[in-house]
């Protein structure tokens, strides 16, 4: 049987966007790893959060340095979203302004002690420079 380019857009379309169901199970997967508090060492940090629509708000409290198993929403949420952004200003030959720079720091992150996809457990490089240019 040989398809058509429109049957296998659909395919493909179909293959590239994973179920709500899926995404939400997947959030819900174990995970273990060290809880790094980079802002606060010995500190602890709590927040609640719900990730998805049919979920109830969980409350969690992370102490630096502890070892956590915890649903990979939840990890993947304390890798993505704990950064503040730093901007310094540069200056043209004549002294004006030309552009902002911004760096990500880090305050909170964790380390996971298992193998796992490195796409679902992305970091926030702490190296990471934007330019903004200024008229």
């Amino acid at each position: 049987m040989i398809e058509t380019n429109s049957a296998l857009g659909a395919k493909a379309a179909k293959k590239a966007k994973p179920s709500l169901k899926y995404l939400r199970d997947k959030d819900r997967e174990k995970v273990t790893g060290i809880f790094n508090y980079k802002e606060m060492p010995n500190g602890i940090l709590r927040f609640s959060c719900k990730f998805h629509k049919d979920d109830q708000i969980e409350r969690f409290e992370f102490v630096d340095g502890e070892t956590y198993t915890i649903p990979l929403g939840v990890a993947k949420h304390l890798n993505r979203n704990g950064w503040y952004p730093v901007n310094k200003h540069a200056v043209d030959k004549n002294g004006r302004p030309v552009a902002r720079l911004g760096a990500k720091v880090r305050r909170f992150g964790f380390q996971s002690l298992e193998f796992i996809d490195p796409e679902d457990f992305s970091t926030v490089e702490s190296d990471l420079v934007t330019v903004e240019h200024i008229l």
